[in-house]
């Protein structure tokens, strides 16, 4: 904190002899428990409200006694300001207090005797704070000023270097030091006061000593300020007297606290920065806290922090963002901006505020008003360019600007407002103001038990008074206007109530029904009966049918929807008699005829807002009486032109490019899901009116496929079609059905090729739809599948569903027609099988069991695939696995030899995803004897390169086959079988195989090894040697290999090392 330069300018004294005594102030400063000297009474009232310059120039002779007490009341008397101007909340002296915030911390200090040499002159107070020592950091000592003026700080300065908004813990204490124990703190008279005492020889000896104390920081100065003083015409010669920083403020200084304006703008700029962050917006909240607190102390800082604080507001990059791409602000962006402009309205309504002070304020809001980034009290920025809209507009229609409500509109408002109102003074001023008053008197400003009202105000306007006396420290005034606010509305709610039920009295004596409109005719009007009913009807149909296109911008389409809605809200309402049925039906001939400008005409512009909602209302309205006109007028309205406008291609092929890039320009249809789902309602609405009639159901499925182009929204269209066609209770419609089968089979060919999570669930639908049809549909989509689902949907759903007990069950087939759907979907697995067979194939084996003919074709199939690399050998692997499950272990064989052909398992893969398989097959090669076995070891030698897992076939085949040793130990319990010699063929083929393989493999690890692999190198190396055990002669070839390695890499020294440790 920085010690702004001071100060007004002091001359000699103006009279007066030397200095009184100090047995005046001494006595004043006596006991505490006795009463105040008139002196002091009369100091204090001078030192809050005259600055000691106006003193000085009042009276031409001040004594000394009378300028200390001035002085030693100057200072601020209170902690809650210090408080304020230290922590974010006001906290109390008592309690739990958080050391972080420096007004507790100061209080700890002063409390823990840190505070020392502590010196008031004049209107400035010094000190010393001692920090106690931590862990982390020495003990250090700073040194304290402050300058105050008329019971304010008005400057700080510390040497702590503290950058922040609030008052550092060593001010704070300082100044609790001299709140607290006033009377202790030595006090001298301005420094200007003590100069004019000396003379010539006293003022030069001061002044030496001064320099010689600090003649490193102040001799440049001095030297050229001795330089100007000895210059007969300089500046400093030409004004009388000089600088005193000690000697308070001048009369033209402002009388305020001290706010580091430059922390403020620095810290909220940086909170706005982090605004997607909850801490920041919690810490700006508490900002906000703190403007109000100063305006209930009536500190004028909280009108000047606010000022800061918005000016920063406004310059947040985001608005301009925001603004750009019409969007909205965050909700914590917008909470905020609606406590900014909350806390303007009660800032222009402050009570006691100066004239010049509400015009500033007002000044301000009008300019920060005007900018564009200044966002809308209602939320979201305009989509309209600036000054577009305007142009745009007749003359006799206000500009958008003119109606353009910022955040700040309610505060300009609130700038009009004024106090003086002789009854609103006497109800802020008076707890008993009318009581008793119930006869005479203004009737429109009392009740009728005499309490006063606030009739001035708009019931908002006359809130923000409220709040505005409660924010500026006046509770008493807040809550006096608050009750009458609340008689108010409580009389006006009476008066109301009172009015209604004289209503219902006059409707209950007429003995009429009550409808929500009636016939009133039109005076004076040509035609017979013709109502003003009739007439809005009439209107209302007109402007909802023109053709009209759709506005760009999100607001604006949304605004569109929800008007149409609302309107046709209000037609619902209408009960429909004769007049208004003929208006009706006329209206909805005109709109079939109304050519380009109905929106129901034969042609209709590519972005025209569609008519489905409007159309639904029509449909409704119209079935009763005229069910040919309502389903003409649905059917048309049921376009959507902005999905089916196709450019011709020879039109392309011809014209400018640029021209092509305008012609086929989209707006940006903000709304179009809803739109389309307007649509299907639509039609949804006329396939359940049509329910019975083939006629009309064909002709509205022929404008289903036609105009609506989701295929999520006709599915639902199928799903609701046959919940209609299939209700519980009643039999059901088979026209209806088969549509619902039709728009979900246009569903399966639109998602064939591009598949949707949604797929699957169509497909069951789809089967069970069919069911519910006959068999003769289930095996329609059976034979035409290719066109409809994928194979793997066919084999696994289509075919596999439709052959279910619970399927054929439903159908109550024959025996004859039952064997002809099991054999239609037989062929589908095959033809699938054949389609893919890497899916498809398996599903097929198992939908083909029963049949011996389709088990046989699905298994050529496989072995088809297999010889032309149509499956990969997991695939047959699996198929495999279920042929031996099935019984069949040399089908087994055959298809686990040829996954062998397929199969390729390097040295280093130990953890291939095959591993599992070939170990099976090895097992199931084993266990049908050992011509299997010798046919699979060559294919085993030529796809498996890695030893590891070679070594573990050999262990497996050196055991006894599975089953073979029990059998034998129950015949010859005392001589087990034989397991077959490693050293013939063909297990001695994958020995040497699997030598071979260790020794490359070995090679290849010591090619690139690193010292951090050496121990699970000589792990590899032991169980390589376990393998070459297997052999005749294979301790001595394991001695010849480890030769080799020593030989051939004896520059890796700790590697081999390690390896004659291990082996020798």
């Amino acid at each position: 904190m920085e010690h702004p330069a001071a100060k007004r300018r002091c001359g000699p004294p103006g009279g007066g002899g030397r200095p009184e005594g100090p047995g005046l102030g001494a006595a004043a400063e006596g006991g505490g428990g006795r009463a105040e000297t008139l002196l002091d009474l009369s100091a204090k009232r001078v030192a809050e409200t005259w600055a000691f310059e106006q003193v000085e120039e009042r009276f031409s002779r001040v004594p000394e006694p009378v300028q200390k007490r001035i002085v030693f009341w100057s200072f601020p008397r209170s902690e809650r300001e210090i408080c304020m101007y230290s922590s974010l909340g006001c906290h109390p002296p008592e309690g739990e207090r958080d050391s972080r915030v420096p007004f507790n911390r100061g209080l700890q200090l002063l409390q823990s005797g840190a505070v020392d040499r502590v010196l008031q002159v004049g209107f400035h107070l010094s000190g010393n704070v001692t920090e106690p020592a931590s862990p982390s950091e020495p003990e250090r000592s700073f040194h304290v000023s402050i300058s105050f003026d008329r019971c304010k700080i008005t400057s700080v300065s510390c040497a702590c270097g503290s950058r922040d908004i609030f008052y550092c813990a060593h001010v704070v204490a300082l100044s609790l030091c001299r709140i607290r124990n006033a009377r202790q703190v030595e006090l001298r008279l301005p420094i200007s006061e003590t100069l004019s005492q000396m003379n010539r020889d006293q003022l030069q000896k001061f002044v030496q000593y001064l320099i010689s104390a600090h003649h490193t920081e102040v001799l440049p100065t001095a030297q050229r300020l001795a330089d100007e003083i000895l210059l007969l015409g300089s500046e400093i010669n030409r004004v009388h007297g000089a600088p005193d920083p000690t000697a308070g403020a001048g009369i033209e200084d402002a009388n305020c606290w001290h706010l580091d304006e430059e922390q403020i703008q620095e810290q909220v700029r940086q909170l706005l920065s982090n605004g997607g962050y909850y801490g920041a917006s919690k810490q700006l909240q508490s900002m906000f806290n703190k403007v109000r607190e100063m305006l209930r102390m009536r500190d004028s800082n909280g009108a000047r922090m606010l000022i800061l604080m918005t000016e920063q507001f406004l310059e947040d990059p985001r608005l301009a963002l925001w603004r750009q791409q019409g969007a909205g602000m965050t909700d914590k962006c917008r909470q905020l901006w609606d406590e900014l402009g909350a806390l303007w309205v009660c800032v222009v309504l402050n009570p006691h505020c100066k004239p010049e002070e509400r015009a500033l304020w007002l000044a301000l809001l009008k300019k920060w008003n005007k900018l564009d980034v200044c966002p809308l009290e209602e939320g979201n920025y305009s989509f309209d360019v600036p000054g577009a809209t305007v142009a745009l507009q007749p003359p006799s229609v206000p500009s958008a600007a003119a109606a353009r409500q910022t955040v700040f509109g309610r505060a300009i408002k609130a700038g009009e407002l004024r106090w003086g109102d002789c009854h609103l003074q006497k109800i802020l001023s008076s707890e008993g103001y009318g009581l008793g008053m119930k006869t005479g008197g203004d009737k429109l400003c009392f009740d009728p038990q005499g309490r006063p009202l606030w009739l001035g105000d708009p019931f908002p306007t006359a809130c923000a008074r409220v709040d505005a006396l409660r924010s500026h420290g006046y509770p008493r005034e807040a809550l006096r206007l608050a009750t009458a606010l609340g008689t108010t509305m409580r009389l006006q709610r009476r008066h109301q109530l009172e009015s209604y039920e004289q209503q219902k009295k006059d409707v209950a004596a007429e003995g009429k029904k009550k409808v929500l409109y009636q016939h009133v005719p039109i005076p004076c009007s040509p035609g017979a009966g013709t109502s003003y009913l009739a007439l809005a009807l009439e209107v209302a149909l007109g402007g909802l049918g023109q053709q009209r296109a759709l506005p760009e911008g999100l607001y604006a389409q949304d605004k569109v929807v929800r008007s149409e809605e609302q309107l046709i809200a209000l037609l619902d309402e209408m009960e429909l008699d004769e007049r208004l049925v003929q208006v009706l039906r006329k209206q909805a001939a005109l709109l079939l005829a109304g050519g380009p400008f109905s929106g129901f005409g034969e042609v209709v512009f590519r972005e025209s807002v569609p008519m489905h909602t409007f159309a639904r209302y029509l449909f409704a309205a119209l079935l009763p009486h005229d069910a040919d006109l309502a389903y003409r007028l649905a059917l048309r309205a049921m376009r959507l032109p902005v999905l089916e406008t196709v450019m011709p291609a020879g039109d392309i092929l011809h014209q400018n490019p640029l021209d092509s890039m305008m012609a086929n320009r989209f707006p940006r249809w903000f709304i179009l899901g809803h739109l389309e789902t307007r649509q299907c309602e639509l039609a949804s609405a006329m396939l359940t009116a049509a329910k019975g009639d083939p006629k009309w159901l064909h002709t509205v499925l022929g404008s289903i496929q036609q105009n609506i182009h989701s295929p999520a929204l006709l599915f639902k269209l199928a799903q609701d079609a046959c919940k209609t066609a299939t209700p519980a209770s009643a039999p059901s419609d088979p026209t209806l059905l088969s549509i619902s089968l039709e728009l979900g089979l246009q569903v399966m060919r639109m998602t064939l090729n591009t598949m949707t999570w949604r797929r699957r669930e169509m497909v069951r639908w789809l089967v069970s739809c069919a069911t519910e049809i006959g068999v003769q549909a289930l095996m329609n989509i059976m034979q035409n599948w290719y066109s409809l689902f994928t194979p793997i949907e066919a084999t696994t759903i289509v075919a596999v569903t439709g052959t279910t007990p619970a399927t054929l069950l439903r159908l109550n087939l024959a025996f004859g027609q039952r064997d002809e759907l099991c054999a239609r979907a037989r062929a589908v697995a095959l033809q699938c099988a054949m389609k893919d067979p890497q899916n498809c194939s398996l599903p097929a084996l198992t939908l083909c069991e029963k049949d011996h003919a389709a088990f046989e074709a699905a298994y050529k199939i496989v072995l088809d695939s297999a010889a032309t690399a149509g499956m990969g050998h997991s695939h047959l692997f699996t198929v495999a696995r279920y042929m031996e499950h099935r019984g069949l272990p040399l089908r087994a064989y055959k298809l686990a030899t040829l996954a062998f052909s397929h199969l390729s398992i390097a040295f280093n893969q130990d953890t291939h995803p095959a591993v599992n398989d070939v170990l099976w097959a090895c097992s199931l090669s084993h266990s049908l004897g050992k011509s299997q076995l010798s046919a699979i070891v060559p294919l085993i030698i030529q796809s498996v390169q890695c030893a590891p897992m070679l070594s573990d076939i050999l262990r497996r085949w050196s055991l006894p086959p599975p089953g073979l040793a029990a059998l034998s130990g129950r015949r010859h319990a005392a001589k087990p079988p034989a397991a077959p010699g490693l050293d013939k063929a063909p297990l001695c083929q994958l020995l040497e195989a699997a030598i071979a393989a260790y020794v490359s493999t070995t090679h290849s690890r010591l090619t690139h090894i690193s010292p951090r692999h050496y121990s699970e190198f000589i792990e590899f190396l032991c169980k390589a040697r376990e393998t070459f055990l297997l052999a005749p002669d294979g301790h001595l070839q394991f001695g010849q290999f480890l030769d080799n390695l020593k030989q051939t890499y004896k520059g890796k020294k700790k590697l081999m090392l390690l390896v004659r440790e291990r082996f020798g």
